[in-house]
């Protein structure tokens, strides 16, 4: 489904992700994990469009997207839930919802799709009409996780989803990430919660300084000490 080999992405003279490759399966959810400056953001903005790589490839089922600009690559079924959430304060749950749907001209099914987002997140039904910054973290969380979903992607970027969250919270969005796995969605997982990957990815590689150091089945870094003090800090 994804697929992305060799990648390498500068910020002006300072390369910042060095021959980066790994790959997403249909259906599956893979894990990347690593500290602060490793490159995990710059590989999802990467994906997106938002940076342009200088080397390597992107594909999405089998069809390049390297170069390709972020409005196209949402249409080709790419969606990311940005960190810290990101939704536009001063507007509503549902004004917020809607734009996940900027690319779509099927009004009534987004009308059918946000009805949706309501039954998956029925805390967010009786808030409809309020101002989303008024909203807790895990509940802004909700109406990110929505948004993306507005645009019906094939993929799910989500970059750490868990940051900022209480421990309940954190359970309930992992329940929620859980279903959306079973709906079928594809999903690439930021995180820098080892627990958080181990409970969701089949997957996971670990980044520092750009490059991936570990691959390997999420579950087994739990118990990897090595790889947990050497590349994630704790």
């Amino acid at each position: 489904m994804l697929s992305v080999s060799h990648l390498n992405v500068w910020y002006g003279i300072t390369e910042v992700l060095r021959d980066v490759s790994f790959e997403v399966a249909k259906g599956s959810t893979v894990a990347l994990l690593g500290g602060n400056g490793s490159g995990k953001t710059t590989i999802l903005n990467t994906l997106t469009g938002l940076l342009k790589p200088r080397k390597g490839s992107i594909a999405v089922g089998g069809l390049e997207t390297a170069g390709l600009s972020t409005h196209e690559i949402v249409k080709l079924g790419m969606a990311q839930v940005p960190q810290g959430r990101e939704v536009f304060p001063s507007m509503t749950v549902e004004e917020n919802l809607a734009l996940g749907a900027v690319t779509r001209r099927d009004r009534r099914a987004i009308t059918d799709d946000i009805a949706e987002i309501y039954v998956l997140f029925p805390g967010l039904a009786g808030q409809r009409t309020r101002k989303a910054g008024l909203l807790s973290g895990g509940e802004q969380q909700q109406v990110a996780i929505g948004r993306a979903l507005l645009s019906r992607p094939q993929i799910l970027l989500m970059d750490e989803p868990s940051a900022g969250l209480s421990p309940v919270v954190v359970e309930r969005m992992v329940e929620t990430i859980r279903l959306l796995r079973v709906r079928g969605l594809t999903i690439l997982l930021v995180e820098q919660n080892v627990g958080v990957a181990a409970a969701l990815a089949e997957n996971a590689h670990v980044l520092k300084n750009g490059q991936i150091v570990y691959s390997g089945p999420a579950r087994e870094l739990i118990d990897n000490k090595e790889v947990i003090s050497s590349y994630l800090g704790r």
